[in-house]
């Protein structure tokens, strides 16, 4: 009988194990620190639109992880930046009673934003599959997970990476149907990991504050350049048109405890923890690097969440004009920066000592 080992017990991973127990599915929970100490000892407070209960799940330390069964799925659960540790810690532990390792026997899903680890666990793992989920979760307070999508708690599509479709990836999908949420499979979940990070390339401007006209057009100047970074990378994005699922009814609730511009990455800092920035914005610079595109926006943002991040505390929103100032330093590319600034109608920062 399939079991789910989840690993990671944040926003995602945490609702995630939370259905399961809720729905008879086997699994355990493992993570680290203060998160998984609380849900040992006292549960998980799980909040859902319909209220909050207090959920027992079978959880584990890292420390202490529980023995790999041959019939086991690893669910990736945390955030980017942490994944490749992650992974070396699970790839070479055996499985049951044979000399066979995780890596070379089991399945891991990959539920990561941006396009980084699925790549990473290739070089271990054999039978990787990738995740993209939409979920409104927070997790900013130790023991509690919040979760406002309506009526399923998100929208998941998954695959075999980098391509195919099997039975692995259809019972995965049909045992988070049976969870609570909406999933269907791909035969190319690189496409739909790619359109995810369209979205994911304007969660940082949450760390951010200013006029609302200033912020939609570095938002879509974020997005552009994304855009035009993964087209030159050979991504062909996937379009909501594709889906096999209706997911016109499905929302994210009102007055369900999750408020506009709190997603992961704000999290994140909002915790103290570790910034996965270099893995959505810093992705798009890397591709337009190494296929030359231009991507000041997303550089600019990228040096500004890993200043912030260096630092340690965030205790106040950054001036959006901040990313302004950035991006008109001066380049030696041959289009200027303000001639961008006016294609895309922002305003020009004002002059400073």
């Amino acid at each position: 009988m399939t079991r789910y080992v989840i690993v990671g017990a944040g926003a995602v991973g945490a609702s995630l194990a939370a259905q399961f127990e809720l729905s008879g599915i086997e699994y355990v929970l493992v993570g680290r620190g203060a998160q998984i100490e609380h849900i040992g000892k006292h549960g998980l407070s799980y909040q859902r639109p319909s209220g909050t209960q207090q959920v027992q799940l079978n959880a584990f330390d890292l420390a202490a992880p529980p023995e790999l069964e041959p019939d086991d799925i690893l669910l990736l659960t945390v955030k980017s930046q942490d994944a490749a540790g992650a992974l070396a810690f699970w790839s070479w532990r055996s499985v049951g009673s044979s000399t066979k390792t995780a890596a070379e026997s089991l399945p891991v899903v990959t539920f990561q934003n941006g396009l980084a680890t699925e790549a990473t666990a290739l070089r271990t793992f054999a039978r990787v599959y990738a995740a993209s989920i939409l979920t409104p979760a927070r997790f900013t307070e130790t023991g509690k997970v919040v979760v406002a999508g309506d009526p399923q708690v998100g929208v998941v599509t998954v695959g075999p990476f980098p391509k195919g479709h099997d039975d692995t990836s259809d019972q995965i999908a049909s045992d988070l149907i049976h969870a609570g949420y909406l999933a269907e499979t791909s035969p190319d979940i690189r496409r739909w990991k790619a359109a995810k990070l369209l979205h994911n390339v304007r969660n940082v401007l949450e760390l951010f504050d200013g006029e609302a006209d200033t912020r939609a057009a570095i938002a879509e100047a974020l997005v552009d350049e994304a855009r035009r970074a993964l087209e030159a990378a050979g991504y062909k994005l996937a379009s909501p048109s594709e889906r096999k699922e209706d997911i016109s009814n499905w929302r994210v609730a009102p007055n369900s405890g999750i408020e506009p511009g709190q997603q992961s990455t704000w999290q994140s800092f909002k915790r103290g923890a570790s910034s996965e920035v270099d893995y959505l914005n810093g992705e798009i610079v890397l591709l337009g690097r190494l296929h030359g595109v231009r991507t000041p926006y997303n550089e600019a943002v990228q040096k500004l969440a890993g200043q912030l991040a260096h630092r340690g505390s965030f205790s106040s929103a950054l001036p959006l004009d901040d990313i302004l100032l950035q991006v008109d330093k001066p380049h030696t590319q041959d289009r200027p920066v303000l001639l961008w600034l006016n294609e895309l109608a922002l305003p020009c920062p004002a002059a400073s000592d």
